[in-house]
């Protein structure tokens, strides 16, 4: 049994993990040459989009299987302590950073009437989210691959594997 939770902690680690290294590689770079009313426009689509059964599942998945693995391996070091410090890096770097950062600022951003705004307006809008909600998601990107790095060392470092 704790070898399926291991597995499945790794496979949702590695699928957040893999949304946030997409978007920062592909995603914010094609959204930064659009102009500030499509960029907000498509900020806007893509924040209400994600709020999915498919995101919500990999998201918190991740938040709840981590701790739950370094909770059932505690008496196995060093597998105990990768997925510790996954779930620590996850749970602050991820997660926090997200609800903390990213989600009221894509809050923010929702509210936001870009029809009936002005052009300064809408710049000043940009200009307030775009290079602070990227350097946001820059650190989930970095501490999503810190915690998938941690996982696979405690799936390597199981014997039950």
């Amino acid at each position: 049994m704790t070898t399926l939770v291991l597995i499945i902690t790794a496979v949702l680690t590695a699928l957040i993990g893999g949304l946030f290294y997409a978007y920062s590689c592909s995603v914010v770079l094609g959204l930064g040459k659009l102009s500030d009313t499509e960029y907000l426009k498509a900020m806007q689509s893509i924040n209400r989009e994600i709020l999915n059964p498919v995101f919500f599942i990999s998201f918190m998945g991740t938040a709840v299987f981590l701790p739950l693995s370094a909770f059932l391996f505690r008496g196995h070091p060093p597998v105990f302590t990768f997925l510790l410090l996954a779930a620590l890096a996850y749970l602050i770097g991820v997660f926090g950073v997200t609800v903390g950062g990213n989600v009221p600022m894509n809050d923010a951003l929702d509210k936001f009437d870009i029809s009936n705004s002005t052009v300064e307006a809408i710049r000043q809008m940009r200009d307030n989210f775009e290079n602070r909600w990227n350097f946001l998601t820059t650190i989930r990107t970095v501490f999503s691959v810190v915690s998938i790095i941690f996982v696979v060392c405690a799936c390597v470092w199981n014997r039950d594997i």
